[in-house]
C-alpha cells in the first residue's frame, strides 16, 4: 500500500460521480496530477476537463498506460459504480496499483481537519450543503457571490464536499486551504461512513435503505451506532429516530427537531421561524429554499453552525441568501397555470416529504407526478411504500427503472407500482397533454436518483411554452 506522503498522481476510476468528481477536483487545486475514466460524458466531466483535469471515456488498457502511471506514485480511487469486469480496472489490479474505495480517501481527509459530517437516510446534500454557506466568508451581493475567487468556490472559509451541486456556488467543493474546517456528506451506502473520522456530526434519520447491502433494517441501524462510535467532538441527532448512539466518553448529544423553530410562518411562497435552543435564540430567520422540510435541516445546520462558533447575525443572513442544492425541489417553472418542480428523492419517505411540500406551497393545483425508480432492489424492497406514496399524486406517470450498478429481477419493473408507464422519449408529449387537459392549475414534480435530470431542460422548456 503506498504511503500518503508518496503520492503524486491519482487516478479516479467514475471520475464523474458527484462524489468523485469532488475528490478529483480537491486534490487537483492541491497540486496532484490528476486523471480518470467515466463511461460516458457529462456536463460535470466537461467541468472537470476545462479545469486542465484529463478524462478517458473509453474503457481500454492504452488509455492508462498513455498516462505513464506508476505504482510507486499513484493511487487509484474506484467507484463502486464501476464494474469489476472494466478493462482498466482489471489491468489496475494485474499491475497491482494501490486501489481504494472513494470514502477511504475521504476519510483520509477527515483526519486532517475537524470534519463536520452529515448522515442519515434523508438530508444529508442539502443539510451539509446550508452548513457550508453558513461558515463561507464572502461578500453577498445582486443576488450572488462575488465574482473572481468565489464563483469557483476558492477562499469560502470553509471545505466542503458536497453531494450535489449547491445553487449559491455553481459547484461541489469548496476549498480553503486556511480553514481547519472540512464539510462532508456521510454516505452510509456499503458502510462507506465507517471511513470517516468525524468532529462533529449531523444523525438526520435512520429509515432503512440499501437492503441489497445491509439485509435487515436492524443492520441498517447498527451501522449507524457504529457510525456515531466515531465521533470525536458532538452528536446533532434528530429527535425520536430509532437510533442509540454509541458514543465516546466526552462525546456531547443534542437533539433537534421542530421544537426548536417557534413561531413559524407561511406566507406569499415565503417560510421563516425563529431558532430556539439551548445554545442561541435567533429570531425571524427567512429560508432562502422556501421548503417545510428545511425547518429541520436548517435547525440542524445551525446546530453545527453554532457549536463551530458562527456568530448568529452571520448565520441569520445566510440562511436567508441559502439558494439550495441543484436537484433538491428545484422550481424550474412558475406560471398561473403550472409549476414545475425538480427534486432527487428516490426513497417513498423523501417523495413523501417532497409530495407534501408541493401541496403546502401550492394547495390549490392539480399534481401530476413523475418518477423513475431506481435500483430494481430498491424498487422491490420498497415496493409498497412506493405504490402508497405514489397513490397520494393526482396524477402519476412513470419512467423505466433505472438500474445503476445493477442487472434486472425476474417481476421487478416500474409496472408494479402502479401509474401509467412511459418511455423517457414519450415523456415530454405525455406530460403536454396531461396539463394541456387539466382544467385547473397544475404542479408537474419530477423525482428520482437516475438520469430523470437529464429530461429537466426538455420538460421546463415544453411548460414554459
Amino acid at each position: 500500500m503506498i504511503e500518503q506522503s508518496d503520492i503524486k498522481k491519482i487516478y479516479f476510476l467514475g471520475i464523474g460521480g458527484i462524489g468523485m468528481s469532488a475528490l478529483a477536483r480537491y486534490f487537483y487545486r492541491r497540486g496532484y496530477a490528476v486523471s480518470g475514466y467515466d463511461r460516458t460524458p457529462s456536463a460535470l466531466t466537461k467541468e472537470l476537463e476545462e479545469e486542465g483535469i484529463a478524462i478517458t471515456y473509453i474503457d481500454a488498457e492504452d488509455q492508462v498506460q498513455s498516462l505513464g502511471l506508476s505504482g510507486n506514485d499513484t493511487l487509484i480511487v474506484r467507484t463502486p459504480a464501476v464494474p469489476e469486469d472494466s478493462v482498466i480496472y482489471t489491468y489496475l489490479r494485474k499491475e497491482g496499483f494501490d486501489i481504494r474505495k472513494r470514502a477511504e480517501v475521504l476519510g483520509m481527509v477527515t483526519r486532517e481537519k475537524k470534519a463536520l459530517c452529515v448522515a442519515g437516510t434523508h438530508g444529508k446534500t442539502t443539510t451539509s450543503t446550508m452548513i457550508a454557506h453558513l461558515m463561507a466568508n464572502g461578500e453577498w451581493a445582486n443576488g450572488e457571490w462575488a465574482k473572481g475567487e468565489w464563483a469557483n468556490g476558492e477562499g469560502c472559509g470553509v471545505n466542503a464536499f458536497l453531494g450535489g451541486i449547491s445553487m449559491n456556488y455553481h459547484t461541489n467543493l469548496l476549498v480553503d486551504k486556511e480553514s481547519e474546517y472540512v464539510v462532508v456528506e456521510a454516505d452510509e451506502y456499503d458502510r462507506s461512513f465507517h471511513h470517516l473520522t468525524p468532529y462533529i456530526s449531523v444523525v438526520t434519520s435512520v429509515d432503512a435503505d440499501h437492503l441489497d447491502i445491509y439485509g435487515t433494517a436492524e443492520a441498517y441501524r447498527e451501522a449507524f451506532a457504529h457510525y456515531t462510535s466515531l465521533i470525536t467532538g458532538a452528536l446533532v441527532m434528530k429527535q425520536g429516530i430509532a437510533l442509540e448512539p454509541r458514543l465516546q466518553p466526552g462525546v456531547k448529544c443534542y437533539t433537534y427537531g421542530m421544537e426548536n423553530a417557534a413561531n413559524v410562518r407561511v406566507s406569499g411562497g415565503q417560510i421563516s421561524f425563529d431558532y430556539v435552543s439551548p445554545l442561541a435564540t435567533i429570531r425571524d430567520i427567512s429560508l432562502g429554499v422556501p421548503v417545510w422540510v428545511n425547518i429541520e435541516n436548517a435547525i440542524a445546520a445551525i446546530t453545527v453552525a453554532l457549536l463551530a462558533g458562527v456568530p448568529t447575525e452571520q448565520i441569520k443572513e445566510r440562511m436567508a441568501n441559502f439558494k439550495g442544492v441543484w436537484r433538491r425541489f428545484n422550481i424550474h417553472v412558475n406560471t398561473p397555470k403550472v409549476v414545475y418542480v425538480d427534486d432527487y428523492a428516490h426513497h417513498p419517505q423523501e417523495m413523501a416529504t417532497a409530495i407534501d411540500s408541493v401541496r403546502k406551497l401550492f394547495p390549490d393545483r392539480r399534481l401530476i407526478g413523475v418518477f423513475q425508480p431506481h435500483l430494481y432492489t430498491r424498487t422491490r424492497d420498497f415496493a409498497d411504500g412506493f405504490r402508497r406514496v405514489l397513490g397520494t399524486l393526482d396524477e402519476c406517470v412513470l419512467l423505466p427503472i433505472y438500474p445503476a450498478r445493477e442487472l434486472p429481477i425476474p417481476g421487478v419493473t416500474s409496472e408494479m407500482l402502479g401509474g401509467k408507464v412511459v418511455e423517457k422519449k414519450d415523456l415530454i408529449e405525455e406530460l403536454k397533454k396531461r396539463v394541456d387537459a387539466s382544467k385547473e392549475p397544475v404542479v408537474v414534480l419530477t423525482i428520482g436518483a437516475g438520469d430523470i435530470d437529464r429530461l429537466v431542460p426538455q420538460v421546463t422548456e415544453a411548460l414554459n411554452g
